[in-house]
C-alpha cells in the first residue's frame, strides 16, 4: 500500500490573517459552523501566472452558463460549444485521429494518437467517462478529457456516451459502461484496461468498479476519479470553493441526490458511493485522484483517498493549488500539462501488472 503525495501542492486550504481582510472577526456557533461577515481573499501565490490570468476569465464564462433548472436543451447546447472550442484548441496541441464506434450497443468515440500507438501500449486501452452532472458533456466532454491523454501517452482512448438524465436515471450509466467493459474483456486482458473520469465521470469510474465487483468482474488494471470520487460532494470545500470562486457560500451544495440522474435512488447504496463500503473499497484496484484546492468536490476526492488508503487500496492523491473543477479542461495552462503528465504516467505504471 502507498500513498503519493506531490510536494508542491496543497491539500487544504489555510486562510491566516495576513491573508485575510475582514471587517469584523467571524462568530462560531456551537456545531462548529463559522460565519464571517466579509473577506477578501488573494488568488494563490503558488499557481502559474498564466493561471492568475486566465483565472477570471474562467468566472466570467462560467457565469453565462444557464441555471441547473434550465431546460436541458439550453445547457446540453452550451456546454457543446464550450468543449467544442476546447477541443479544437486540443488538437492543435494534441494531434489525434477520431472515429465514432458502436461498442455493445453503446455510442462511443475511439481517440487514437496520430503518431500511432506506442508498442508497450498495443495491447492497453484506456476508457474515458466524461463530466458533466449526468446531464451533458456527450462527444465534446469527452474528447476533452481524451485527446491529451491519448497524444501524450500514445495509447487508445475509448470515450463512452452512457445514457444520462433527466431521461435516464441510475443506474443506466453503470449498465452502459459494464456493456464497453464487457465487451472489452473480450479483447484485453482486465489488468490492460484503465478507466478513468472527471466531475460526473470520475463519480462514474467508482460507481462502474463497484458494479462490476457487485456482478462478479474482473477490475481493471487501474482507475482514475478526478474531481469527483467515491463519495457525495460535500464537506468544507463544497461550501469554501463557492465563495473562492466568486460565487459566495452556498446554503446547500448540489449534492448527488439533487441531479436528476439519482432522483429515485438510494444515496445509501454502495453502488451510488461505493466508499460507503470498506469491504466493496478494498477489492478496488490502483486509484488515481485528482483535485484542485478550489474545486468544491476537494473534501469529497480526499475523503475517498482516506477510505481507499484505509481499506488497503494503493493510491494517489494530487492537488493543485488553486486549481478549480476540471481545471485540466483548458490546455494552456501548465497545471493542466502537469495534470496530463500525472495521469499518462500513473497508467503507464499501473496497466500490465
Amino acid at each position: 500500500m502507498r500513498t503519493a503525495y506531490l510536494p508542491c501542492v496543497a491539500a487544504t486550504l489555510l486562510l491566516s490573517a495576513n491573508a485575510v481582510a475582514q471587517t469584523s472577526s467571524p462568530g462560531v456557533d456551537a456545531d462548529g459552523s463559522v460565519t464571517s461577515p466579509s473577506a477578501t481573499v488573494p488568488y494563490s501565490t503558488f499557481a502559474s501566472p498564466e493561471a492568475k490570468a486566465f483565472f477570471p476569465k474562467m468566472l466570467a464564462a462560467g457565469a453565462k452558463a444557464p441555471p441547473i433548472n434550465a431546460p436541458i436543451e439550453q445547457s446540453r447546447a452550451f456546454y457543446d460549444r464550450m468543449n467544442s472550442d476546447r477541443a479544437a484548441r486540443m488538437e492543435k496541441l494534441y494531434p489525434v485521429m477520431i472515429h465514432s464506434e458502436t461498442i455493445a450497443g453503446v455510442g462511443t468515440d475511439v481517440v487514437l494518437p496520430a503518431q500511432g500507438i506506442a508498442p508497450e501500449n498495443q495491447d492497453r486501452v484506456l476508457v474515458n467517462l466524461h463530466g458533466g452532472g449526468f446531464l451533458w458533456g456527450a462527444h465534446s466532454g469527452g474528447l476533452v478529457e481524451s485527446i491529451p491523454i491519448a497524444s501524450i501517452g500514445r495509447i487508445k482512448v475509448i470515450t463512452v456516451d452512457y445514457r444520462q438524465g433527466p431521461e435516464h436515471t441510475f443506474p443506466a450509466a453503470s449498465d452502459d459502461v459494464e456493456a464497453v467493459y464487457r465487451a472489452l474483456l473480450k479483447q484485453y486482458k482486465p489488468a490492460n484496461i484503465g478507466i478513468y473520469g472527471c466531475s460526473a465521470g470520475g463519480i462514474l469510474t467508482g460507481e462502474s468498479v463497484a458494479r462490476f465487483i457487485h456482478d462478479k468482474l474482473p477490475v481493471p488494471g487501474a482507475i482514475g476519479t478526478f474531481c469527483g470520487s467515491l463519495m457525495d460532494v460535500t464537506g468544507d470545500s463544497a461550501y469554501v470553493a463557492p465563495l473562492l470562486n466568486g460565487q459566495g457560500v452556498p446554503t446547500h451544495p448540489l449534492g448527488l441526490a439533487e441531479l436528476p440522474y439519482f432522483h429515485g435512488a438510494d444515496p445509501k447504496d454502495s453502488l451510488v458511493q461505493p466508499g460507503l463500503s470498506p469491504a466493496l473499497l478494498a477489492k478496488f484496484p490502483p486509484t488515481l485522484l485528482i483535485t484542485g484546492t478550489r474545486d468544491m468536490t476537494m473534501s469529497s476526492v480526499i475523503d475517498s483517498q482516506q477510505r481507499l488508503d484505509q481499506a488497503g487500496v494503493q493510491t494517489e492523491l494530487h492537488v493543485w493549488e488553486g486549481m478549480w473543477h476540471s481545471f485540466f479542461s483548458d490546455p494552456e495552462l501548465p497545471e493542466s500539462k502537469d495534470a496530463y503528465r500525472v495521469i499518462v504516467q500513473f497508467f503507464q505504471r499501473r496497466l500490465g501488472h
